[in-house]
Order: structure tokens, then C-alpha cells, then sequence
């Protein structure tokens, strides 16, 4: 749905940001950071609506949004002009699967990626991608959050999401719900560890993933 200007509108995204929002103040309460200045990478910033609606509310936070749809590039542009606000950057065009010196980011390290609703609807490819970029873009103790829908243990529940896994495979066969373990397995090996699994409305999660080792980063 495209509002005034070039800002796109998704009802999902409106919807989504004010519980994720709550999650990401769990972990980077205001009281605590309030004199800090951190940085938080989001890949994947879809329309622009979540990324001004946390940088409002995280001021301690700069937020760098980024999109691979390029014709989604203006949109969070709107949305981020409109807002007013100096802690959330310009967007960049990012392909998870690119190597990091072609990212353009201007900063070695985060302390926070985010990452909502990419995972079951992008190959296989770009969640190996995601967690190998955030072993290594990641600050010391930084934290990676993913939110989406999610299998675990190897069940998809309930039907509401047996029915949309199968819905999104039949669009194309790369997609589906990610499992959790294995998710595990591949952020274990990207020097990230599961800290908590946070339960969402609508039968989704949010995923809190640690660094717990650092991970080379090698710039052309």
C-alpha cells in the first residue's frame, strides 16, 4: 500500500513494531543507556514504518536501516526525512550475500543488528549470510534479534503456520519457516549463541542471539 510521497505502507509492519519495540527495550532499557551511544545495523528495513518508530523511542541508538528491494530505498528515506530524527541514517542498498566491504556501512562494528521477517521469505542462502555478517560485524557481547515466524524442535505449530509454510514453498521452494536448532547450529559456528526466545502476537518469535567470540573481518 503506497501512502503520500513515495512511503510504502504495510499493515503487518504497523502492527509488529510496537512488540518488538518492547522487546528491544528489555535489552537496552532507557535508564541504563541513556548516556550511551550505540549503533544498530537492521537488515532487511522493508518499508521504513519499524526502523523510526525504534529510533524514536531508543534515542541513545543511531540506526543504519537497509534494504535489498531498491524500490523500497525511497520509502524508508521518507519515512526517515518525515520523522526528524538524527539518530536513524539514511538507507543503504544491501545484499545480505554480498561481502561486507561492498556494504558501504562506514562502521566496522554494531551493537545490535536487527533482523524481522526476512528469513522465511529469502533462500536458504541469505540466513547463512545473515549470521556469518553479524559474527562478524558485531561489537564484543553485541546482540543479534531476529523476529519472525519460526519451526522448532522440527514441529511448525499451529496450523495457522503449517498453512502459511506451505503457502510460501508453493511461491517458491527456497522459502519456509526457518527450525530454530538449526538455526543454532549455524549462528554456533558465526560465534553467536541463543540467549532467550521471546513469544510474539500471531503465533511468531522473537530470537535474541549473543556474541560470544569474535569472528575476522577481512576489508578489501
Amino acid at each position: 500500500m503506497k501512502m503520500g510521497n513515495n512511503k510504502l505502507f504495510a499493515p503487518s509492519a504497523d502492527r509488529n513494531k510496537g512488540p518488538i519495540l518492547e522487546v528491544l527495550q528489555k535489552y537496552y532499557p532507557y535508564e541504563k543507556n541513556k548516556d550511551s551511544h550505540l549503533f544498530c545495523l537492521e537488515i532487511s528495513s522493508g518499508t521504513g514504518q519499524q526502523v523510526v518508530h525504534f529510533a524514536k523511542n531508543l534515542p541513545f541508538m543511531t540506526f543504519q536501516p537497509s534494504e535489498i528491494t531498491i524500490s523500497n530505498l525511497p520509502s524508508i528515506q521518507d519515512y526517515v526525512v518525515e520523522s526528524g530524527l538524527t539518530n536513524v541514517l539514511s538507507p543503504l542498498a544491501i545484499d545480505v550475500t554480498d561481502p561486507i566491504d561492498r556494504w558501504n556501512l562506514g562502521r566496522e562494528n554494531f551493537d545490535l543488528i536487527i533482523n524481522i521477517n526476512m528469513m522465511h521469505i529469502s533462500p536458504w542462502e541469505c540466513t547463512l549470510s545473515l549470521f556469518e555478517k553479524a559474527g562478524k560485524l558485531l561489537s564484543s557481547k553485541g546482540l543479534l534479534i531476529t523476529y519472525g515466524p519460526y519451526a522448532h524442535h522440527g514441529v511448525i505449530s499451529p496450523e495457522s503456520n503449517i498453512n502459511f509454510n506451505q503457502s510460501l514453498k508453493a511461491r517458491d521452494a527456497q522459502w519456509g519457516l526457518r527450525d530454530i536448532d538449526e538455526l543454532q547450529s549455524v549462528a554456533n559456528r558465526n560465534g553467536l549463541e541463543l540467549m532467550e526466545i521471546e513469544e510474539m502476537p500471531s503465533n511468531n518469535k522473537t530470537l535474541v542471539w549473543k556474541k560470544i567470540f569474535a569472528i575476522e573481518v577481512k576489508l578489501m
